[in-house]
């Protein structure tokens, strides 16, 4: 069974980012946490993260199949 939800140090790895980046994102709302409703801790959804990651590799193959054109 897959986890429903991931501490900021966990998504940090599945990222591979830090965790420190994340609570940046969080703060620029590029990737929002959601907050226990406990301990307040920052936790990320499967289906969030897994989003993402599509969403950055579309991004990066697009910046791929750009073409510059340079003139002398």
């Amino acid at each position: 069974m897959q986890k429903k939800y991931y501490t900021i140090k966990q998504a940090a790895e599945i990222l591979g980012v830090t965790p420190l980046t994340l609570r940046n994102w969080d703060k620029r709302g590029k990737l929002k946490a959601y907050r226990h409703p406990i301990n307040n801790y920052r936790v990320y959804k499967t289906q969030q993260l897994e989003l993402f990651l599509r969403m950055t590799d579309a991004s990066r193959e697009k910046k791929k199949k750009r073409k510059i054109d340079i003139y002398y």
